[in-house]
């Protein structure tokens, strides 16, 4: 369970949330706003990337600005641009790299690495140059380097911004089918009927927390 209890969070005089309150217990729960709005910035405190100026954040308990490292193992972050998720010169060699504090053998690293790209798609691309990847690629590999972690939660902050019509639904649709808890920032709108949950933000404050359909009708009412 995920938890926003009173969350503020302020840029000098500039204030991004103002007293959010929220408890996220469904399996897929997806943010939308403006530009500006504040759901990247709420989205980037469940695990600690961002700090509230108020209020806390509990995950299953553990709050994220004082455990960062503990909520870190169980939550994955997935960015717009997988570009600055990439560190390794292959697919492989990326995926791999994540589990490099696991106390794991290179060649368990390795098979593991391999497993998890062949399960999403990118089976023989071990050995390919990762920033040669496609855009849909990288945000493939982007994934799988968290998802061999075993996250509890998954956090994708406009994972599909970057991606084509057919990429955007074939990621979200794999985020549909994952086990982990999923909280999606995005602007695609017509990709969040199968959510379980839509939380819209306007100006730092909640809007409207309903199912996709009448949580979108009043953020298509609120932006027309």
């Amino acid at each position: 369970m995920i938890e926003f209890e009173g969350i503020g969070h302020r840029y000098g005089e500039h204030a991004v949330l103002d007293d959010v309150t929220l408890r996220l217990t469904e399996q897929r729960v997806a943010f939308v706003g403006a530009n500006g709005s504040g759901k990247s910035t709420l989205a980037r405190m469940i695990n600690g990337l961002v700090h509230p100026t108020g209020g806390r954040v509990l995950v299953d308990g553990v709050d994220p600005a004082r455990q960062g490292r503990a909520v870190r193992n169980r939550v994955g972050f997935v960015f717009t641009n997988p570009d600055s998720q990439i560190v390794m010169p292959t697919a492989g060699e990326d995926v791999a790299f994540s589990l490099r504090k696991k106390g794991l053998s290179r060649a368990e690293r390795e098979r593991r690495a391999s497993g998890m790209l062949a399960r999403y798609g990118l089976a023989g691309y071990e050995e390919h140059p990762a920033h040669q990847l496609s855009g849909g690629q990288k945000q493939l590999l982007a994934l799988c380097s968290m998802l061999v972690l075993e996250p509890d939660v998954l956090v994708c902050d406009e994972p599909t911004t970057l991606l084509d019509l057919r990429n955007k639904r074939r990621f979200v649709e794999l985020l549909e089918q994952l086990p982990q808890q999923i909280v999606l920032v995005t602007h695609d709108l017509d990709l969040l009927g199968n959510f379980d949950r839509v939380v819209v933000l306007d100006e730092g404050r909640v809007a409207a927390d309903d199912l996709p359909e009448p949580a979108l009708e009043h953020y298509r009412k609120l932006i027309s």
